[in-house]
């Protein structure tokens, strides 16, 4: 059997943090160096943050630089506005990119009774970045290419087919697997999976067995060698939904940390 490892991290093991006086709530599958989330960075996947508002709120202006930064709206209505003069806002199911290059200004800005957005952060080659110019685009929910198969509905949020295009060497899938269905995904060596549960609860079967998934676990899976891993739902009356990232478990450059 090749090297292959599993790890399962509830919200209780993952990093914490607010803002805005507690308006903003955030779990943090990974969080910053020195963090509280049990999980580290893999590759270039650096950062992960699913922030809950109720009610208006706001992340005030502060700075970036060199990361690539994606914001996925889970529910609700989150604005951005910036340095490059900026000010838009985007709704359900929609993203912004921030390629923070030399550097940028900018906030985050939260509208009605509850807001859920995903903050991911990546990191290409940080010796070449720097040197671009910031960037700033957003994409609405029906720009992102959708296919549905055999009860399973794959939205590209990242890579492939995607509008969204970043330098890092990222896939990130919206997946939703409806009741009595399942959907395999392939693992090629040295590349790593991190996903969340959205919604639902179900379990994935791989080579050393099945483990039972839960809504807001955090899952990282790497293997040394090919590896097939089946996610379906919990029963045969409810939908499993996951947040999938897919990228090298290691790089060709240095890493911010490392």
């Amino acid at each position: 059997m090749e090297n292959f490892e599993i790890e399962i991290y509830s919200p209780e093991q993952q990093g914490s943090g607010s803002f805005d006086n507690g308006k903003i709530m955030e779990i943090k599958p990974i969080d910053f160096p020195g963090g509280t989330s049990q999980a580290k960075r893999i590759g270039p996947l650096f950062y992960w943050s699913w922030a809950t508002a109720r009610g208006d709120g706001i992340i005030a202006m502060h700075p970036h630089k060199v990361f690539e930064i994606v914001s996925y709206v889970l529910e609700g209505v989150v604005g951005h506005s910036d340095s490059l003069e900026n000010k838009t806002r985007v709704g359900l199911g929609g993203a912004q990119l921030i390629q923070a290059g030399s550097g940028i200004y900018h906030q985050e800005e939260m509208y009605g009774e509850v807001t859920d957005f995903f903050q991911i952060w990546f990191e290409p080659d940080i010796r070449e970045t720097i040197k671009d110019e910031p960037n700033y685009a957003q994409i609405e929910n029906e720009e992102f290419s959708v296919e549905s198969s055999n009860g399973v509905t794959v939205k590209s949020v990242i890579g492939n087919d995607s509008p969204l295009q970043i330098k890092s060497d990222i896939l990130a899938n919206d997946i939703t697997i409806g009741a009595s269905s399942n959907f395999k995904v392939n693992l090629e060596p040295n590349t790593g999976l991190a996903f969340v549960v959205v919604e639902g609860n179900g379990k994935i079967s791989t080579e050393i067995g099945e483990k039972e998934l839960v809504h807001k676990d955090f899952i990282i899976i790497t293997a040394s060698g090919n590896s097939e891993i089946v996610f379906s739902p919990d029963g045969d009356s409810s939908n499993l939904r996951i947040f999938m990232i897919q990228m090298p478990t290691s790089v060709d450059y240095p890493l911010y940390g490392e």
